[in-house]
């Protein structure tokens, strides 16, 4: 299992499906617990906060978080069949990268507070409304699982690499 990039053609094809719901009656959760590890695994790896289960090439409707807090520590979020339900009238500028957009960064607007349902990875509901980072982050994941990627509505994209060399 790996991050699957925009890089590679086929991959992209797959990065840019939208993913079906998953019905938990027909999962065997033992899977789907490993499926979650293992993506956690990788997305730590890489240095990512969040990974959708099409980024590894499952088609699977459901993505993994972790966003640090100020505190240091983190909360690790496994979301199942998201769906943002409310979005806030008040937007912002947000810098954002991607695992499977590499050496890329770019500059999009989305929604300052989102509020989003699905389930847990026991399949109870939950509803979490969510502001700044973590509303971005929940707002990207989600976009992958609807098959659209940032750079589709970057107002600017940057080579990472470029600017990296640039600074030094």
């Amino acid at each position: 299992m790996h991050v699957y990039t925009t890089d590679n053609k086929k991959e992209e094809e797959v990065l840019r499906t939208k993913l079906p719901k998953i019905n938990l009656k027909h999962e065997d959760t033992k899977v789907l617990r490993a499926l979650v590890k293992d993506m956690r695994r990788i997305m730590q790896g890489a240095n990512g906060v969040g990974l959708s289960a099409n980024q590894v090439g499952i088609n699977k409707r459901l993505f993994i978080a972790e966003i640090p807090n100020e505190q240091g520590t983190s909360k690790f979020y496994t979301i199942i069949n998201p769906k943002i339900t409310k979005r806030s009238r008040k937007r912002k500028l947000f810098e954002e990268g991607c695992l499977s957009v590499p050496h890329t960064c770019g500059t999009i607007e989305r929604s300052e507070k989102v509020t989003i349902e699905g389930l847990n990875i026991n399949g109870k509901k939950v509803k979490i409304t969510a502001w700044g980072f973590l509303a971005q982050v929940f707002q990207h994941e989600t976009d992958h699982l609807d098959g659209m990627l940032y750079i589709d509505s970057a107002t600017q994209t940057f080579d990472t690499e470029l600017r990296d060399r640039e600074s030094t």
